[in-house]
């Protein structure tokens, strides 16, 4: 929205944009049609735009649609047993999902990255045996690289539970023990934290 009236949906993230936008740093302008030269900022990248007829810019609202999908991808969580997966394979919400116990709740282990596995593929037949494969299909927070990523808190006398991205600072992610409700929100600058391996 340029007006906070008028809503519009961004376009899908090719590959292409998402190489493109990681060329990228720095803060945002505010304004969507801002191109960045791609020349000034990496010249084999964008020697290879201009060999293939493209012009080496990417505008910001292209950087925008790419940063939301790193962030959906790379701190999108869900708690556990909020989703679940058909034997035929599709994914559903669970309706019979009442939210985490407290005790559950608090455990890093509780929640999970809601994009397509890649650490799971990883574990050993003795790992995958206490996972139940209608609700663990997807991976787990307590593995995430570096270690210490997230901050878990109790809001409201521990009637909330509340997640915090130190990798994607901005990123806060809710849920309300005993029931279904949960979700996060980014309010950041659009940064990635590169120094958090020097952090912890």
């Amino acid at each position: 929205s340029l007006n906070c009236l008028d809503w519009s949906l961004l376009t899908p993230a090719t590959k292409e944009i998402l190489a493109l936008a990681e060329q990228l740093n720095g803060r945002f302008q505010g304004d969507p049609s801002f191109e960045y030269n791609l020349a000034e900022i990496n010249a084999d990248v964008a020697a290879r735009l201009i060999e293939g007829g493209k012009e080496p810019v990417i505008k910001e609202e292209a950087r925008l649609i790419a940063t939301i999908e790193q962030i959906d991808r790379a701190v999108g969580i869900v708690p556990r047993g909020a989703f679940v997966k058909t034997p035929l394979g599709s994914v559903h919400e669970n309706r019979h999902f009442e939210g985490l116990s407290l005790l559950e709740a608090k455990k890093l282990s509780s929640y999970f990255h809601f994009t397509e596995p890649v650490n799971l593929k990883n574990k050993t037949l003795l790992e995958k045996a206490d996972l139940d494969p209608s609700t663990d299909f997807l991976d787990s927070l307590e593995h995430d690289i570096p270690r210490g990523s997230w901050s878990i808190q109790l809001e409201k006398g521990g009637t909330v539970v509340v997640l915090r991205s130190l990798l994607w600072l901005g990123l806060t992610f809710y849920h309300v023990p005993m029931t279904k409700q949960f979700g996060y929100v980014y309010f950041g600058t659009g940064e990635k934290n590169l120094d958090l391996p020097f952090m912890l």
